[in-house]
């Protein structure tokens, strides 16, 4: 069973809520959590809240990264923070995965310096399953690479099918770039030139995607630029907020006897648009697993973190992803 690191202190919500969903992840999952933090703390909140710390171990640390502060901090003067120390675990093996609801630009700053990118992967990418009208998709980059190079887009799709054949168990995960037009001569010379890549990668491409046909589900890999990524993304969680409350306005006007055949497939859709039950956005091309969580989850977003960070681990993504770069710099050394 995978050992996750779990920092104690990210999110608006901790850590009453990261250490009730570690609670439940031990129960339901038989998960072992180490928890970085101040252990006063720690231990004050769950004897208040009647939370066992069975199977918890904690790291401590009176330290928390201010979600205000220079993401380069972490590597700097928040190298004692819970969130670093968590990396620090699991680069030194002493974990199989790491969680934390902190600072993303702080994450992805921690992650490449602290654990370290996967040989041959330029950037790490934050990677946020969407839910779709067949399924659902990843989406990378999400926002932390705001200007790509056409090689970077390429790998981004390596990674996104790596994790959504290991994690999500879908066999060869079709592959599509973001762009304005299918055509494969739209958009800027960085889609133009990725296209070409993408078409001799090996991967399961199916060309250019528009931007309306996303929710289709049709495409199960998403890449695109950080910065486009990154409005996908808001504009997504933004239509799942405005769909939600449409919903309740819906639910009120349709009547008893409405509610009684219409209740189900509400409660779907709004379960299917909840960004708690996927649990948080993986950081794609480090060398173990990392999971954002949502900055506001609650105890069942964290729980959901953790199965989604032992899934990740025990998937072998990683390993996936190398083996594919290996294949892919061979090739290209033949070509």
């Amino acid at each position: 069973m995978a050992k996750i690191i779990v920092d104690a202190f990210g999110g608006d919500n901790s850590p009453l809520e990261v250490i009730k969903g570690c609670e439940m992840a031990i129960r339901k999952l038989g998960t072992e959590i180490i928890l970085t933090g101040s252990a006063d703390k720690i231990k004050k909140c769950a004897s208040e809240n009647n939370i066992s710390l069975e199977g918890m171990k904690i790291v401590h640390t009176d330290d928390v990264f201010d979600i205000h502060d220079e993401p380069k901090e972490i590597i700097k003067s928040g190298k004692n923070t819970s969130m670093a120390i968590g990396m620090k675990l699991l680069s030194d093996n002493k974990g199989d995965a790491f969680v934390s609801a902190g600072s993303t630009g702080a994450l992805v700053m921690g992650a490449t310096f602290i654990v370290k990118r996967i040989k041959g992967i330029k950037r790490v990418a934050p990677a946020p399953i969407l839910p779709a009208d067949r399924g659902s998709f990843i989406l990378l980059d999400a926002g932390a690479n705001t200007e790509c190079r056409p090689e970077m887009l390429v790998q981004f799709a390596i990674m996104g099918s790596a994790y959504m054949e290991r994690v999500m168990g879908i066999k060869k995960p079709k592959v599509a770039l973001l762009n304005i037009g299918t055509e494969e001569t739209k958009g800027r010379e960085l889609e133009t030139e990725t296209y070409k890549l993408l078409q001799k990668s090996g991967l399961n491409f199916a060309g250019n995607i528009e931007a309306r046909d996303i929710p289709k589900g049709e495409c199960q890999v998403v890449v695109t630029d950080g910065f486009t990524g990154n409005i996908v993304l808001k504009l997504y969680e933004g239509m799942g907020s405005f769909f939600s409350k449409k919903m309740k306005w819906l639910y009120s006007g349709i009547g008893t006897v409405g509610a009684l055949f219409s209740i189900n497939k509400i409660k779907a859709f709004k379960k299917q648009m909840d960004y708690r039950e996927t649990g948080g956005s993986a950081l794609m091309g480090v060398k173990k697993p990392v999971i954002k969580a949502h900055g506001s989850s609650d105890a069942k977003a964290f729980f959901n973190a953790i199965r989604q960070a032992q899934k990740f681990a025990d998937g072998k993504v990683v390993e996936s992803i190398e083996n594919y770069v290996k294949i892919l710099s061979e090739r290209e050394q033949t070509e």
